[in-house]
């Protein structure tokens, strides 16, 4: 990893929030009728809200099937995993709790929540198309410091859900994030895990 890189992503760590605290901020936020970032307004609020629940449904509903499980346990290498996020972010609720499953299965691998608005200079160095699109998982393996794989911020599913959405009609409609948001319901999270599956080290 190059060193101006491996800086920026232990900077990140140092003031990152665990799964746990990054819930509570969310639902902290939740309750005031407030979001995350120095931009408030009355849509970032409600989509907090809305992001909120949909973390709390999925904490207590994701289940993986037995092969799953078992290819997780299977990493033996220490990983670290670093998200972008915020707490609007209506990609972020159906993801980060998938992540946060996974890391509770294997303590091998470290999930770590910082803000996106407040770390610019890292989500600047892993933009998708050129956008700061988040969630963004940035994998890196401890013992060497290097970056071993991205992810984000939908699953390949889903991309191509919003890809071709956007060839045909120029843009994301309201109604289509509502679409999207019953896919993800639908889905149960499983394209998500089945995209960050992939991105474990091959035996």
């Amino acid at each position: 990893m190059e060193l101006v890189i491996e800086n920026l992503i232990k900077k990140g760590l140092a003031s990152s929030y665990s799964y746990s605290e990054y819930r509570t901020l969310v639902s902290d936020l939740a309750e005031k009728g407030e979001s995350t970032g120095s931009e408030q307004s009355e849509a970032l609020s409600q989509y907090t809200q809305l992001n909120n629940s949909r973390m709390r449904r999925w904490d207590k509903t994701l289940k993986f099937s037995d092969a799953a499980v078992a290819k997780i346990k299977s990493v033996d290498q220490k990983i670290s995993w670093l998200v972008l996020s915020e707490s609007w972010c209506g990609d972020a609720s159906p993801a980060l709790p998938v992540m946060n499953k996974i890391a509770e299965i294997n303590p091998n691998i470290t999930l770590s929540i910082i803000l996106r608005d407040e770390n610019l200079d890292i989500m600047n160095q892993f933009l998708t198309n050129g956008g700061m699109s988040i969630p963004k998982l940035i994998a890196t393996d401890i013992a060497e410091a290097s970056v071993l794989a991205t992810w984000g911020p939908r699953s390949m599913i889903a991309t191509k859900l919003v890809e071709d959405y956007k060839t045909a009609h120029g843009t994301l409609t309201p109604e289509f994030k509502q679409d999207l948001q019953l896919f993800y319901n639908k889905d149960k999270g499983q394209s998500i895990l089945e995209d960050l599956l992939k991105l474990f080290p091959l035996k």
